[in-house]
């Protein structure tokens, strides 16, 4: 076989290639096995076959349970007890079905599945049921007909919106629908299309990605422990009211992805997938493998194929149905290595080959990713992986798993860190730049300071790391102390070195652009089940005396910044891309670094004490106007600099011949200024 580029680009992986020549054969043989030489796409259609379905003024529901004896329908429609007239029909391998007439179920009903097996039965929730609400008394779950009456709604139009061209950064708001309401409830789809997405689109970020859509029996865990992989968490709305803030969404130019959870799924019998046909592996692994060591939950088993076409099929549901234009996988490191990566230290390449990975889970994610882009060619794909194997982020056909980005997760580490652990005189302007620009070139990645999981409750945001109490006491103008001064300006300078040195696109989760001041508890026994922390004040951005503001117009101004100028470019090597990152200077002493980046400079003085005049950086001969300035008193800096004076530069024999000279910049201490080359 021809050798994969992905072997051909890193000669340190020679020694693996018979490894990553296996994985990539397994694909392509258990893809032609599944789909006998079809797409996948084509293949992928479980939620069109199995589940409650309207054919021909006929309810016809079918359900995949190889174990049961015996299946019959109950709900409202029969007064919950056993009736001949509901009961499954059992066909080929393990499927059963049921063909009911129009008036048998009605709008709104509730139902389950009432599954018999040798030696038991238990109530259980079909596999692909699309809508599953809780009784506000009870508490307990139920699958609900969903038929609704068609109403049409007016598109909205956004003049002067456009949808992200292929190559284009991503800039990403994570957010959560319940979370994202100023009063302490569970907020709603509605709620969040009218009240917090337009606040989105100022900011300017082109892509929304959302959290917690598949149905989960506990809110506090924030979407992970999934029991119903088909159903829109009815605790935020309906399905219509989901599918209008998409389109509300792509209307003001934004792609929508979603974060799915196919790592694990909740233990729960009577709500999720656990013992559903009374057999605890139908889709899980039997023994010691079924459970998460760590995350109280079930393990799918990837080998099976019932399992492969379950999962690959929601992925085409989500984007068939709702629209979705890609998804953020959940918990890729634990999928893909049969220890889930605890106690892993992934020091050198043999840890990725040496007989400790899934392959069937590689393979399952190789297939995804395969399927998602069939159905939509510019479909996102993001993987959420700490250990770093090579060729997450690489076509499949280069011997990859064929994702479009990973996450950046050792960023966020890396902050904490540097904060917690580093004093301000040692901070490193080159170490930091190092940190931001460190990864593989021919995969690209999502970088982010901080995301929802730097927001929970047993961690903290970065404002709230540096400003501690502070933040509540004296964060009003004009009120201020030194640590919320320094707080402030190193929260602009950590976001926009994190966010213009992106290989890909940018994250930032909902509320932490302008430094939210609490910290993230969901409703639960020891908080005595208050909604207080798991809301977001949005007052407090609107209130123009505090700081809140402040931050939030810098990010507004750096997401379109950034946006307008880091265009893609093409090259033979690495297609398209955005423009690589150049260092131009680095003192340590100074604590002063600085970078070019397509047309625009950025400096940086981390320096907590010293302000620079005439400080010299050596950039490309012409004249410079500032774009953007952290210390500018808009953006709650001290306004030391003119930032209307345009700047020349100065020549020097030395630099000539590479068509360079001195830009002479006043620099602030803890500070940094963007420079555009306008000549």
């Amino acid at each position: 076989m021809k050798t994969l580029k992905l072997i051909q680009s890193d000669p340190y992986l020679q020694p693996f290639a018979e490894a990553i020549n296996g994985r990539y054969l397994y694909a392509v043989n258990r893809e032609k096995e599944l789909t006998n030489g079809a797409k996948l796409s084509d293949w992928a259609n479980g939620y069109m076959f199995y589940g409650l379905h309207k054919v021909n003024k006929q309810w016809v529901l079918r359900e995949w349970a190889p174990n049961a004896t015996a299946i019959y329908l109950v709900g409202d429609c029969n007064n919950w007890q056993k009736d001949e007239a509901y009961r499954l029909q059992p066909r080929e391998n393990g499927v059963w079905e049921v063909t009911l007439a129009d008036d048998m179920l009605k709008h709104e009903q509730l139902y389950k599945l009432l599954v018999e097996w040798q030696g038991g039965c238990g109530e259980r929730i079909p596999s692909y049921a699309r809508r599953v609400v809780q009784d506000p008394v009870t508490k307990l779950f139920a699958a609900q007909v969903w038929e609704p009456v068609e109403v049409k709604t007016e598109k909205l139009k956004v003049k002067g919106a456009k949808r992200r061209k292929a190559g284009d950064p991503l800039f990403i708001y994570e957010c959560h629908i319940g979370m994202s309401s100023e009063e302490e409830k569970v907020n709603s789809y509605e709620e969040f299309r009218l009240d917090v997405l337009p606040r989105i689109a100022k900011l300017g970020y082109n892509c929304l990605q959302i959290m917690a859509i598949q149905e989960h029996p506990y809110y506090g865990s924030f979407g992970y422990h999934v029991s119903n992989f088909f159903a829109v968490s009815s605790r935020c709305g309906t399905p219509e009211e989901l599918k209008r803030l998409i389109a509300d969404a792509h209307a003001y130019g934004m792609d929508v992805i979603m974060d799915i959870v196919h790592s694990h799924a909740v233990k729960n019998e009577l709500e999720g997938l656990g013992n559903f046909d009374g057999t605890p592996y139908q889709y899980f692994h039997d023994g010691a493998r079924r459970e998460h060591p760590a995350w109280d939950s079930l393990c799918f088993n990837y080998g099976k194929n019932e399992v492969l076409h379950f999962l690959l099929s929601n992925c085409k549901f989500w984007m068939d149905e709702y629209d979705f234009d890609g998804f953020r996988f959940d918990g890729v490191t634990s999928m893909i290595y049969k220890s889930h990566g605890l106690g892993e230290d992934f020091v050198d390449y043999s840890c990725y080959y040496n007989l400790n990975q899934d392959g069937d889970a590689i393979c399952y994610l190789t297939l995804a990713n395969k399927l998602i882009h069939e159905v939509k060619k510019n479909a996102i794909t993001i993987a959420e992986e700490m250990s770093g194997m090579p060729g997450l982020a690489c076509p499949i056909k280069d011997g990859g798993m064929g994702f479009d980005y990973r996450l950046a997760m050792g960023i966020p580490d890396f902050w904490i860190k540097y904060i917690k652990e580093v004093r301000d005189e040692d901070w490193k302007a080159g170490h930091i730049f190092y940190e931001m620009t460190n990864r593989r070139q021919d995969e690209k990645t999502i970088s982010y300071a901080e995301s929802h999981d730097q927001a929970l409750v047993g961690d903290k945001t970065i404002i709230f790391r540096l400003c501690d109490a502070d933040m509540y006491w004296h964060f009003e103008k004009g009120h201020s102390t030194y640590m919320v001064d320094r707080g402030i300006a190193l929260h602009k300078m950590i976001r926009l070195i994190t966010a213009s040195t992106i290989n890909g696109g940018y994250l930032n989760f909902m509320g932490n652009e302008f430094g939210h001041p609490e910290w993230i508890d969901f409703p639960r026994q020891g908080n005595g089940w208050s909604h207080k922390y798991a809301r977001r004040q949005w007052s407090l951005v609107d209130n123009e005396n505090y700081f809140f503001s402040c931050l939030n117009l810098f990010d507004e101004k750096m997401v379109h910044l950034l946006r307008e100028h880091l265009a893609p470019v093409k090259d033979k090597k690495y297609g398209v891309h955005l423009p690589w990152d150049e260092k131009l200077w680095d003192n340590e002493g100074d604590q002063v670094m600085a970078f070019q980046r397509g047309d625009l400079v950025f400096v940086f003085n981390w320096n907590g004490v010293k302000s620079f005049e005439g400080y010299g950086i050596p950039v490309p001969e012409g004249k410079y106007k500032v774009v953007l300035n952290t210390d500018a008193k808009e953006f709650a800096g001290f306004g030391l600099s003119d930032d209307n004076v345009e700047h020349f530069t100065m020549p020097d024999d030395g630099y000539l011949k590479k068509g360079k000279g001195w830009l002479q910049l006043y620099l602030p201490a803890r500070s940094a200024v963007v420079l555009q080359k306008i000549d």
